[in-house]
């Protein structure tokens, strides 16, 4: 399974060369092609990941572009948060839609039942309606599950990613320590 799923991430994600190419790219170019946001570390894969489902899911439009320049300033691999973006496909969308719309619709519900009404006081107080409305285009409910929705997800895989990252270099370590030992006890019988 992981193996597959590798084999089909080495293939679409975009290498440095055709982001380089890319005219939209550009102006970012010396930003986006620094060396530590294409290197796979503990770190960077798990940020990737998170913003690659965050971006996908909360973000309608060039969500590779979106995830390009956010990777920057979160110092997150850019290929795994380009790669992530195709969580949200023709196929998911449907679902996601709606099931972050039962999300809000029930978190509105609550709210509506409070007596302070947090949450709509919160988009009164606050930009954060017109900025979650610009970036959906969708109604208060869906838009508010969207978000909540794209931050639990991200929080889920980013420690998702993180165990299966550190399983994943022991599992190397592993292996090299069982290959030396192998290699240290035939040297031992020859000697």
């Amino acid at each position: 399974m992981i193996a597959k799923l590798s084999s089909w991430a080495h293939r679409n994600m975009p290498t440095r060369e055709q982001v380089e190419r890319n005219r939209m790219m550009r102006p970012f170019a010396h930003r986006v092609l620094r060396s530590e946001l294409w290197r796979f570390t503990r770190r960077s894969v798990p940020r990737g990941v998170a913003l690659g489902m965050s971006v996908g899911i909360i973000v309608p439009f060039a969500q590779i572009l979106f995830a390009a320049m956010l990777s920057v300033t979160v110092r997150a691999n850019l290929p795994v948060a380009a790669a992530t973006t195709f969580i949200t496909n023709p196929f998911t969308t449907p679902f996601i839609w709606a099931f972050s719309y039962k999300v809000g619709e029930r978190l509105l519900y609550f709210d509506a039942i409070m007596h302070t009404s947090p949450i709509d006081s919160l988009f009164e107080v606050t930009d954060a309606w017109q900025m979650i409305q610009w970036l959906t285009a969708e109604g208060k409910v869906l838009a508010l599950g969207l978000v909540v929705v794209a931050v639990t997800a991200a929080a889920v895989s980013w420690f998702i990613t993180g165990i299966a990252w550190n399983s994943w270099v022991r599992s190397k370590r592993r292996q090299r320590l069982d290959a030396g030992a192998a290699a240290r006890r035939a040297s031992d019988a020859d000697g």
